[in-house]
């Protein structure tokens, strides 16, 4: 029995490999030899003799979480709110499943990836996608126009996991919006700033944040020969690009789409290009772009956008990348996303992949498509990809082999005067027998304390210990509990 479960571990494991393989795009030859493995390990599983047991799993692309692992998640989510609340953004929440409506024609090509669920009571739900299209729901039905909030829940995607890689299909978000009316490009700035203070605060390694704008590529799109009706469904091409080559982006434009060669070089001579502000001043001098109204907008945007960052230090992790182009239908301004360059591993094994960290982007028009009257509220915000992180963090942590503490230690103080100590005190006299045995007592519980934290002992603590050393005339029972955060 133990031996068969060992085998359909390996069996289970083996196909994982099997799958990442191919979404990874891996060789033939590599493909075929871990498939052949895979069939030798089912052929010594044998026959099941027809009899179905239930396996005790969880879902396709879930996980539980350890002690352990809870503790990273939580030090992260300190890491992550300190940083929002620093920013002056309250905390709102929303329901876990939304009417359908609510999301549907919100997510372009993504929308196939939302789960539905069965109706119950005459409405039509489904599980929330991301966390934007909620809030811009909750402005709508509060009639607000302005507030700067964070919100960090679980959200949902039917699409195909890749749990070494941070990809589930239940999973967190820690989102960060502002809503309003402000100087152009100053909502948009800060955004970046919460996202590089929280990526360098993590320490997770280098990284870059790429940025575009929407009305840049739909500018660039329009010059080059793309019917209107394609513009969404190119930009989803388009975005593929940090993941395959050139040429595999410009076969599904031209293969699966159906856009012309000609139109596809015309895009590929564009979209190869990144750079920082100096870009952005070539490509307003560009005799087509320029000649543009909604890219000649977008670049205007940029270069304030990137004297705003200079001001805030963090031009160097910011890169305009003409790929970038957040398959999100909602967008309608600056988008940005942020990738890691390195992460720390153990020597000699491979970096660990994860994509994208964080990515965020401006939506103007999201809140105006749930108002009666259409009115429109200017949104920018931001979302970490937590799960990615903690499979950063915890194998960082695996490497250096660094212990975590999953409990808090308290020490619980108290003490125990009889009558004829408390007449002794009020004359002024001490007995022999208990008052030194009270102040061996104290002095123990001292260098307890002293041992727990060494020469980081918390001020407060210590106050109250000294506190308690001089009150030892008090006649009743005294407790006191003392958390030890280490």
């Amino acid at each position: 029995m133990a031996e068969r479960a060992a085998l359909e571990e390996l069996v289970r494991l083996q196909g994982e490999r099997v799958r990442g393989l191919k979404q990874q795009k891996a060789s033939a030859e590599q493909i075929e030899e871990e498939v052949a493995k895979l069939l030798k390990l089912k052929a010594q599983l044998g026959p099941d003799e027809g009899k179905q047991k239930f396996v005790l799993k969880t879902p396709k692309g879930t996980r539980d979480y350890s002690p352990r692992q809870m503790a990273v998640r939580e030090k992260v989510f300190d890491v992550i709110v300190s940083c929002f609340k620093r920013h002056g953004a309250e905390v709102i929440d929303t329901p876990v499943f939304e009417l359908k409506e609510t999301l549907t024609g919100k997510y372009g090509e993504d929308s196939k990836l939302i789960y539905d669920l069965k109706d119950q009571g005459g409405e039509l739900l489904s599980l929330r996608y991301d966390l934007t299209v909620p809030f811009a729901r909750y402005l709508a039905m509060n009639k607000l126009t302005n507030i700067k909030r964070y919100h960090i829940a679980k959200v949902y995607r039917r699409d195909n996991p890749a749990m070494t890689r941070g990809r589930y299909r239940e999973f967190y978000q820690c989102d960060f919006d502002i809503a309003g009316q402000f100087d152009p490009m100053i909502p948009d700035a800060e955004c970046l700033k919460i996202m590089c203070e929280i990526l360098s605060s993590l320490q997770i390694g280098d990284f870059l944040v790429k940025v575009n704008d929407r009305r840049i590529l739909d500018g660039m799109f329009a010059i080059c020969g793309v019917p209107d009706s394609k513009f969404r469904t190119i930009c989803s091409s388009v975005d593929k690009l940090d993941k395959v080559s050139w040429e595999e982006v410009k076969n599904e434009m031209v293969g699966e789409k159906g856009l012309a060669p000609k139109v596809a070089d015309r895009i590929g001579d564009y979209v190869q290009q990144h750079g920082g502000v100096s870009l952005v001043e070539q490509l307003l001098q560009d005799p087509e772009l320029s000649q543009n109204k909604q890219a000649l907008e977008g670049l205007g945007d940029l270069k304030i956008l990137f004297e705003y960052l200079t001001l805030f230090g963090i031009a160097d992790k910011i890169s305009f990348d003409l790929s970038l182009a957040r398959g999100l239908d909602y967008y309608t301004g600056v988008i940005y996303e942020a990738v890691l360059l390195q992460t720390p591993v153990r020597a000699g094994e491979e970096p660990l992949g994860v994509g994208s960290v964080a990515a965020g982007g401006r939506y103007d028009g999201l809140v105006g498509m749930f108002d009666p009257k259409g009115r429109k509220v200017p949104c920018v915000g931001l979302s970490i990809g937590v799960e990615r992180i903690f499979s950063i963090v915890e194998q960082r942590l695996e490497a250096l082999e660094e212990k975590v503490r999953t409990t808090e230690t308290q020490v619980l103080a108290s003490h125990w005067w009889s009558s004829s100590v408390s007449r002794s005190s009020r004359t002024g006299s001490s007995s022999s027998a208990q008052w030194p045995a009270g102040k061996r007592w104290m002095s123990e519980e001292k260098t307890l304390w002293k041992k727990s934290k060494g020469e980081q002992a918390s001020p407060f603590a210590s106050a109250e210990l000294s506190k308690l050393s001089a009150n030892w005339d008090w006649h009743y029972l005294r407790l006191r509990r003392l958390c030890i955060y280490t």
